[in-house]
């Protein structure tokens, strides 16, 4: 096993080919992705919906490598996922991947600093400017005057902005996100839509899981998926 780079065309950052994912169920076989075929480039937001048991939430994992396809190729900055083993898969995603998740996250013992210097833990060595760099991105979200609360001092928003900020640290290519706003009231969630687009012209790419259609029209690009496919793909804006 290696984790050497195979070189993707253009702009891809991600690219998934005819990816399938199957699970065994109650002594049967049930098809979450039957064949899906995406590219994901550099300076994308995407939202991908669909209802339950569409395979949004499957695909996203995939995405994440928290996962792997059952057959199919996932090339993620160039390295065909399945031929990683865990310890190679764990430095991939950590170099490539940010993650955002619904319900945050957070460490409850730790403040707002701590909890974005999280994924820095697992990198060998750990960087020196660690905290300074953790100060600046939590100014850069808007929780300047926040640095040492813990999450329980915190509103639905402030907690999400931290669990973006954390997303950050690694500098990733990739930022997922698993129903964003999905935990928010509709003014918080439009604060943390235009923190994200704000992320994306700044040249992020940016892949998210969505529900709702109205959070889903401040995209580039919405991806519908139904019965483990792709039913449509329609470009929102550039």
């Amino acid at each position: 096993m290696n984790d050497s780079a195979t070189p993707l065309s253009g702009n891809q950052v991600a690219s998934v080919r005819e990816v399938t994912k199957v699970y065994r169920l109650g002594g049967e076989d049930v098809k979450a992705l039957a064949g899906v075929s995406l590219d994901f480039l550099r300076g994308d937001f995407v939202a991908i919906m669909g209802s339950s048991g569409s395979g949004k939430s499957t695909l996203l994992n995939l995405l994440g490598c928290l996962d792997r396809p059952t057959t199919g190729q996932y090339l993620l900055g160039g390295r065909d996922v399945a031929t990683l083993n865990d310890e190679s898969l764990s430095r991939v995603r950590g170099r490539y991947l940010g993650f955002v998740f619904q319900s945050y996250n957070l460490i409850q013992q730790l403040s707002v600093v701590e909890n974005i210097m999280v994924p820095l833990s697992y990198q060998q060595p750990q960087p020196a400017n660690g905290r300074e760099l953790a100060v600046k991105l939590a100014n850069l979200v808007g929780l300047s005057g926040r640095l040492g609360h813990r999450p329980n001092q915190l509103s639905g928003g402030q907690q999400q902005r931290v669990a973006i900020a954390r997303a950050l640290i690694n500098n990733p290519h990739v930022i997922l996100a698993d129903e964003p706003t999905g935990n928010l009231d509709t003014a918080t969630s439009i604060e943390i839509m235009d923190l994200l687009d704000a992320l994306n012209q700044a040249g992020r790419t940016i892949v998210m899981v969505t529900h709702e259609p109205d959070i889903a029209a401040r995209c580039k690009k919405v991806i519908s998926l139904r019965d483990g496919r792709i039913e449509s793909i329609k470009k929102i804006r550039d």
